[in-house]
């Protein structure tokens, strides 16, 4: 087991004792929560990416909004909007940003007890400087959830283990808490609550997501993260190194505008298809994180996992049509269409 930096995994918990049949008689009062990274976006448009930013430079771009970013945001708003009951599980600053994400996520529907104010650190910002074509380039300042440990998830066990679903992210881009996961995921799965979490960056590597795959039951990571994390190519040889690790729930691997291979048991291979975007392609940033949104939703609500494949493709879909990762999201009827499907 990794170490986790202040407190040992081992040790931290009430895991003793603890009787998961109850666990699983308890009505759950929230469908998902999501925690970990809580971004503010200050989008910075059009920024031409072939002339220095320097001395004596303007660049004159339109308005530059705040658009809150990262899991939280981008699963837990898209969720929200698709109809289930989202809580989120994160820490913000006491600062400008820190109050307008709260407001934002409220207004949205989205239950921000859990959202906490962090006394000393900052909200997490970064400014998303986007050219003409599309292409970007970051300047990302650290904040408040980086801070979050294993520590600070026991804290809120209980409101963790109150939603049937947590979703966490970012794997690959948060070192100080991966060596834990493992053990808070058992944890949850002991208390009845589903556990599931994505990756970015360059996915990271197997170690320690080998140790977490037992107690996932849904992971979805996008092609380039497999790709990297196991060193394969082929989709369902990916899908073996994770089930050879142990995963006994919902694997897939997100293929971008080819849609999706997911997988509800060893040697499962189901094919989802993209969905057309309902209009111009402006912003692909979270499209995965919404996929995820979708595909959660439909396995809250009981959909067959085809049904919740076409439900993640649609959600993902209307995310690439607004500048800011869940900004595109529509409504569950509409979405539902979009998938090509009125009831499952």
């Amino acid at each position: 087991m990794w170490g986790c930096g202040l407190y040992d995994c081992v040790n931290v918990g009430g895991k003793m004792g603890y009787d998961s049949d109850m666990a699983e008689q308890v009505e759950k009062e929230i469908d998902v929560i999501v925690a970990g990274s809580c971004v503010a976006d200050l989008v910075c448009r059009p920024v031409p990416h072939d002339i220095p930013i320097g001395e004596k430079v303007l660049h004159e771009i339109e308005p530059i909004q705040m658009i809150p970013g990262g899991i939280t945001a981008n699963a837990g708003i898209t969720l929200a909007r698709l109809g289930c009951k989202t809580s989120v599980f994160t820490y913000v600053g006491a600062d400008h940003f820190g109050r307008m994400m709260r407001v934002i996520f409220e207004e949205r529907g989205v239950d921000v007890s859990a959202m906490y104010t962090h006394p000393e650190a900052p909200t997490s910002t970064t400014a998303v400087l986007i050219s003409d074509d599309g292409e970007r380039s970051f300047l990302h300042a650290k904040g408040a959830p980086k801070l979050m440990d294993l520590r600070a998830y026991y804290k809120n066990m209980e409101q963790l283990e109150s939603a049937k679903y947590f979703l966490w992210a970012y794997y690959g881009l948060n070192p100080q808490i991966e060596g834990c996961l493992p053990k808070l995921l058992e944890e949850l799965r002991m208390r009845g609550t589903k556990t599931a979490i994505d990756a970015a960056g360059d996915g990271g590597g197997m170690k320690p997501l080998e140790e977490m795959l037992p107690h996932l039951d849904v992971y979805v990571p996008s092609y380039h993260e497999a790709k990297n994390q196991t060193g394969k190519k082929d989709v369902e040889k990916i899908l073996k190194v994770y089930r050879d690790c142990g995963a006994p729930g919902i694997l897939g691997v997100k293929l971008g505008k080819e849609g999706a291979v997911l997988s509800g048991a060893d040697g499962e291979l189901i094919e989802i298809d993209a969905v057309d975007a309902p209009g111009e392609v402006v912003d692909t940033t979270g499209a995965g994180d919404c996929f995820y949104a979708g595909l959660l939703t439909g396995l809250v609500d009981g959909y067959t996992l085809e049904g919740a494949g076409r439900l993640a493709a649609a959600a993902g879909a209307c995310a690439v049509t607004a500048l800011g990762g869940w900004c595109g999201t529509r409504a569950r009827a509409y979405t539902n269409q979009l998938a090509g499907f009125v009831d499952v």
